[in-house]
């Protein structure tokens, strides 16, 4: 018996430490298939606003007609309101990415994890009118407590379905082909603004590889939308 809670709990630290598992709960990987077929796909940015970083990026979005999915932190929402509200009126959506984005957050309990979502989502809505419907955990890991949390909270969870490690790699290149090998529609692809990996140059990655990735997506008559955009 002793030997069968150890495999089980075995499996429950690996499922959560794997962030694309479903083992744990649903959680979205691609787009529904609905979406998928239309030849959308999605680009989620993660760790912002940054007042350096995120300006740049919506200036990038615009220029190219394409809407995007920011996980943001609610306590960098507080500090930037503007810029989180200007993300919004330029039509992107801002939904949940914890209140401290802790990096202890896979191993907290059922009321500090309920603590850190909730407070994120009241926040969010405070300063930007709408209220989260998608979660990603700090760094995608998570625990058997989560599931019913978002359960209790009205939030979908959302990883990825390929990331180009732009926290810490920066060589643009690099990360561009781990973004766009294989492409295709129901994508969910991974960015950040925040804790952004910098060129030898000094650029943030995210800035040398957007403009590449959404050359990519127009040229695969893919169409970039927000998470929320694939509900309907």
């Amino acid at each position: 018996m002793l030997g069968a809670v150890v495999v089980d709990h075995l499996i429950l630290t690996a499922a959560g430490l794997w962030p694309r598992s479903k083992l744990l709960g649903p959680n979205w990987t691609h787009l529904p298939t609905a979406a998928a077929a239309s030849g959308s796909v999605a680009i989620t940015i993660d760790d912002g606003p940054d007042p350096a970083v995120t300006p740049k990026v919506l200036d990038l979005l615009d220029q190219h007609y394409a809407k995007a999915t920011f996980f943001c932190i609610g306590e960098l929402v507080e500090q930037h309101s503007s810029l989180a509200r200007e993300i919004v009126s330029r039509g992107h959506s801002i939904e949940n990415h914890s209140q401290h984005h802790l990096h202890r957050f896979s191993v907290l309990g059922p009321a500090l994890i309920t603590a850190e979502i909730a407070r994120a989502q009241d926040t969010i809505e405070a300063v930007t009118g709408e209220r989260p419907r998608f979660f990603r955990a700090p760094a995608g890991l998570r625990s058997p407590f989560l599931d019913p949390v978002l359960a209790r909270l009205g939030l979908r969870l959302a990883s990825w379905t390929r990331r180009g490690f732009d926290t810490v790699n920066p060589d643009p290149s690099i990360v561009f082909e781990r973004l766009t090998q294989g492409l295709r529609g129901g994508d969910i692809l991974l960015l950040h603004d925040g804790h952004a990996a910098h060129t030898p140059a000094g650029t943030p990655v995210i800035l040398e590889v957007l403009p590449r990735v959404l050359q990519a997506v127009s040229a695969a008559k893919l169409t970039p939308i927000t998470l929320r955009a694939a509900l309907t």
